[in-house]
């Protein structure tokens, strides 16, 4: 039987009206009937991580790549990191959050930039993020070697860690307020890194091995997540970006029979098949989002869509 066109027919769509003054959730509310395209995606993943949140019975993790961390969303991210229960993230989190924990400085540059005049400066290009060498190699060996020697010189040493665990001990030890290891270790929220060989980080570790007692367990952060996913009936996610982090927090979720929320932002395009690309409802047949989760996916840069709804949620 065909459809009736009540039955096709959504909500109308609404015009957004600003007025002088309007707060963040108050521009929300009013485009809950905008209709239209990304921005209707934006409301429905505030809506579902606001529910997600809220949620008690949820463990939620939150993941995202390193290069949105040498920008100032790593201030947005390190005041959100209370409301989740697992980070999952990349070893370029560590250097560029470590570095500027110890004082590196970043700059605003360009993308049209001259990369062999900078590379003749020693000036590295993230993006339109300009990086001095020093400020970001310099400060994260000097901010590694002293932690190092710290942790390896006192009594609870351990010779053997996996990353989360590693990872704690230097947000143990970070004093920057605005660091997101550092407000993890305050809110006792595990980072689980599998790339972490991956990055400036990851050769400090091989160079230390080399001389000193120092295993790194890997497999230790799989079987926690392993447990998370067996021990969890409700799971909910907030992915930015995609890659290893995206991938391990739906992977081990599907051992559970998926996640129960997800709210996904990416400038990725679907059409050559990447994990990146992929939007959420790709998971479903996989088995990694459960068929009646609450799930959306975010076509926009997390570096505007993030403050906004983490703005209109209160997350800070």
């Amino acid at each position: 039987m065909a459809a009736s066109k009540k039955g096709i027919l959504g909500k109308r769509i609404k015009d957004i009206k600003i007025t002088r003054g309007m707060k963040v959730s108050g521009l929300f509310d009013g485009m809950a009937d905008i209709g239209g395209f990304s921005g209707q995606h934006m409301v429905r993943g505030k809506e579902i991580l606001g529910e997600m949140i809220k949620d008690k019975d949820s463990f939620n993790f939150l993941s995202f790549p390193a290069d949105i961390v040498s920008t100032g969303l790593r201030g947005v991210l390190a005041g959100m990191v209370k409301y989740f229960d697992a980070i999952i993230t990349t070893c370029g989190t560590l250097d560029h959050d470590i570095a500027r924990a110890y004082g590196g400085v970043y700059s605003k540059g360009t993308f049209e930039a001259d990369d062999a005049a900078l590379h003749r400066a020693k000036v590295y290009r993230l993006g339109n993020v300009f990086i001095e060498n020093y400020q970001y190699g310099g400060k994260l060996e000097e901010a590694f070697n002293s932690t190092m020697k710290e942790l390896y010189a006192s009594k609870d040493y351990k010779k053997e860690y996996s990353p989360s665990e590693l990872i704690n001990e230097f947000g143990k030890r970070i004093k920057d307020p605005g660091s997101i290891l550092r407000q993890a270790y305050l809110n006792n929220v595990p980072i689980y890194n599998p790339g972490i060989v991956d990055g400036a980080f990851g050769t400090q570790l091989a160079i230390f091995s080399q001389d000193h007692d120092f295993k790194l367990n890997m497999l230790k952060d799989e079987l926690a997540l392993s447990n998370i996913s067996f021990d969890n009936k409700t799971t909910g996610a907030l992915m930015i970006g995609g890659g290893i982090s995206k991938h391990h927090v739906i992977w081990w979720n599907q051992f559970k029979g998926g996640l129960d929320y997800a709210v996904y932002i990416t400038t990725a395009s679907q059409f050559d098949g990447s994990l990146s690309g992929a939007r959420l409802t790709e998971a479903v047949s996989w088995g990694k989002i459960k068929e009646k989760a609450k799930y959306v996916t975010i076509d926009g840069d997390a570096t505007i869509v993030l403050p906004f709804m983490a703005a209109a949620l209160g997350l800070s």
